[in-house]
């Protein structure tokens, strides 16, 4: 079964583990220094927070499987959807080993999709990303490979 996954870039982990903790009735699964990460089940999300030099706000969202066939499965939607992929594959980010890929959806978001294989002691080192896919403009950093900046457009609710 798939989950969600959110990360949030923060400025103050302490104070935002208070919020969201309170905000879903449940402590964080991976607490470090930088990063926390909480494994709901109801509404099924990883949703994690770090401080990793980036801006406040969303960072990226993505699609966390199971295993190696849904992982195919997803990859097969991502070649579907169209636009540049960027096949990551196996890497350490966020405290995990994992394999993944990127893409940018038509907003210019970035959507990581990730099969979990295992812990990881540090947080990543950006080895073998080709370019940085961000939300919106910030600095490098281990998990989100760099893409050139998107245009801006002024924008109402």
């Amino acid at each position: 079964m798939k989950r969600l996954h959110v990360h949030v870039a923060v400025n103050d982990i302490p104070q935002s583990i208070g919020f969201y903790s309170a905000l879903f009735a449940a402590q964080p699964t991976v607490v470090k220094q930088d990063y926390a990460k909480w494994m709901l089940d109801d509404p099924r999300v990883n949703f994690a927070i770090s401080t990793r030099g980036r801006e406040p706000g969303l960072d990226h969202l993505g699609i966390q499987v199971e295993d190696a066939g849904e992982l195919n499965e997803v990859y097969a939607r991502l070649r579907q959807a169209g636009g540049n992929i960027i096949e990551q594959g196996e890497t350490a980010c966020c405290y995990a080993r994992s394999e993944k890929s990127w893409i940018d959806d038509p907003a210019g978001i970035a959507w990581e999709t990730f099969l979990t294989t295992g812990e990881s002691i540090t947080y990543g080192d950006g080895t073998g990303e080709n370019t940085a896919r961000v939300a919106h403009e910030k600095q490098s950093a281990c998990c989100v490979p760099e893409a050139a900046p998107a245009k801006v457009a002024s924008a109402c609710c």
